[in-house]
């Protein structure tokens, strides 16, 4: 069985005479803004920079807190090691050098290599904490 009816044909086309208005839009197209970048809330540049800071105060005061203990146990001077460490050390402590002069030069070595240690110590972990609360 074989339809032989014409198709119909779209509204508008042909011969009524009331054209189709055409597809609807709502209104004017209008992008909407783009919504501002957001700060990223886990901080993960921060966390990074305040490690690097708190192991950088770290290490710094673990080579005085060694120069100290190498020199207490009257470590051999002329070893490369003990050499490398006493220059770190003493790159590190170079603007605390003779700030206690006293008779005793064990106590002399560990006030003047002890205090940057500290120093570093506590800079450095006060600027790790505060960023890491940034």
């Amino acid at each position: 069985m074989t339809d032989t009816r014409p198709l119909p044909e779209p509204p508008g086309y042909g011969y009524d005479p009331s054209p189709s208005p055409g597809p609807q839009y709502p209104g004017p197209a209008v992008q909407p803004a783009a919504p501002a970048r957001q700060r990223r809330r886990d901080g993960s540049g921060t966390q990074r920079t305040a490690l690097v800071i708190h192991t950088i105060a770290d290490v710094a005061a673990a080579f005085l807190g060694l120069w100290i203990a190498l020199y207490l146990l009257e470590a051999n001077h002329a070893n490369v090691f003990v050499g490398f460490v006493e220059g770190v050390a003493d790159t590190l402590a170079w603007w605390s050098q003779d700030i206690f002069t006293m008779d005793t030069e064990n106590l002399r070595v560990l006030l003047n290599y002890g205090l940057p240690a500290v120093i570093y110590l506590a800079v450095g972990h006060g600027i790790a904490m505060r960023l890491r609360r940034f």
